[in-house]
């Protein structure tokens, strides 16, 4: 009797990893002149967010190296994205996985992280709410030092961050044909200069602005809160070295009204629900749109989905409680991408 082997068909995987890569780019609006604004969807990779590149890049990068022993125990202080990336990491591997994580997180990211048995080890909360992404290295370097098989990839000085977006750049290239604008949330500067480097390194100089939430240190302003999450860095926070100013043309803030209403726009207009951070990088998008030379190509960097800020960004009475709710920037919001999405519906009639 013949033993039956099941084929795998074209299309077919048989880890949740395999499926990282290849998201979609989404045409925005187009400008009366041309200016195409297209948005990277990078919350149609596993686990929602562009981190799961790099979290797989930075653990293929230890094991390469022999810096994690089979079963070992790999820890990393996050506010939930990277963290969903190394728990997937880590269960396909056989690896544990311990997020150090504050309660500024949202809630379905911490919820999601132990759904993939993530151990979840939380600092203290400093009475309001607030990033505590200080504490949270403080408490994983404890971590570290007290058990010999812990691994710490640390995101913010990994070059395996930068390394795993390299991809995307290609994708890019690929989709778009030509970039001319690459606009970002910075956080651990991996996504958007990982990117920026690959796409110089392939003869595509697309001028690069990194945005940052107002309150955010990284470009020199002075400190103060913010509520965007996976961006920025706070006071006392050390910049890492995957925040490469070298490949930065231009360092810009966005409020946490105009990240969230731009957000909210957004879905209002098209069905599709970005993150906070991400509606900031938007936000920037729609103000130089107008400056850009005629025919060119922009592209936003949208990191993550917005159903993971369900209570928070999405939500009135949090954003009212918080003073954020802003009904007069999401219909500002909302008539420049009616105006634009007029204009680029002119041009196809042209053409």
């Amino acid at each position: 009797m013949n033993e039956f082997i099941p084929r795998r068909g074209r299309g077919i995987v048989s880890h949740v990893s395999e499926l990282i890569g290849r998201t979609p780019l989404f045409e925005l609006c187009t400008t009366s002149s041309g200016v195409r604004l297209l948005l990277k969807l990078e919350q149609f990779n596993p686990t929602g967010s562009a981190k799961v590149r790099m979290a797989e890049q930075m653990i293929a990068d230890a094991e390469r190296e022999g810096r994690l022993a089979p079963g070992g125990r790999i820890v990393e202080p996050t506010s939930g994205n990277t963290g969903l990336g190394l728990a997937l990491a880590a269960l396909e591997r056989g690896y544990r996985f311990t997020a150090v994580v504050d309660h500024h997180a949202s809630k379905d990211k911490l919820r999601a992280m132990k759904a993939l048995g993530a151990e979840l080890v939380y600092v203290a909360d400093d009475g309001g709410g607030t990033l505590r992404s200080v504490e949270r290295r403080r408490v994983a370097a404890a971590l570290v030092a007290a058990d010999r098989e812990a691994y710490w990839p640390d995101q913010h000085n990994h070059p395996g961050n930068g390394g795993g977006y390299r991809e995307l750049a290609k994708e890019l290239l690929a989709d778009a044909g030509q970039v001319d604008w690459l606009i970002g949330a910075i956080g651990t500067g991996g996504s958007l200069c990982g990117t920026a480097g690959e796409l110089r390194r392939l003869r595509c100089p697309a001028r690069t602005v990194a945005v940052e939430p107002d309150g955010s240190i990284i470009f020199g302003a002075p400190p103060g809160p913010y509520r965007q999450t996976g961006s920025g860095s706070p006071a006392g926070f050390p910049v890492g070295t995957n925040v490469r100013q070298e490949l930065i043309d231009e360092g810009v803030q966005a409020s946490d009204v105009d990240a969230f209403a731009t957000a909210r726009a957004l879905a209002r207009h098209t069905g599709l629900m970005v993150g906070g951070s991400a509606g900031g990088a938007i936000h920037v998008a729609l103000e130089r749109i107008e400056t850009m030379a005629p025919g060119s190509t922009a592209v936003v960097l949208v990191c993550d989905a917005g159903e993971k800020y369900l209570d928070s960004v999405y939500d009135d009475e949090w954003l009212r409680g918080h003073g954020l709710l802003a009904p007069d920037v999401e219909d500002e919001v909302l008539a420049r991408l009616t105006r634009y999405a007029d204009a680029g519906h002119a041009l196809q009639w042209v053409s």
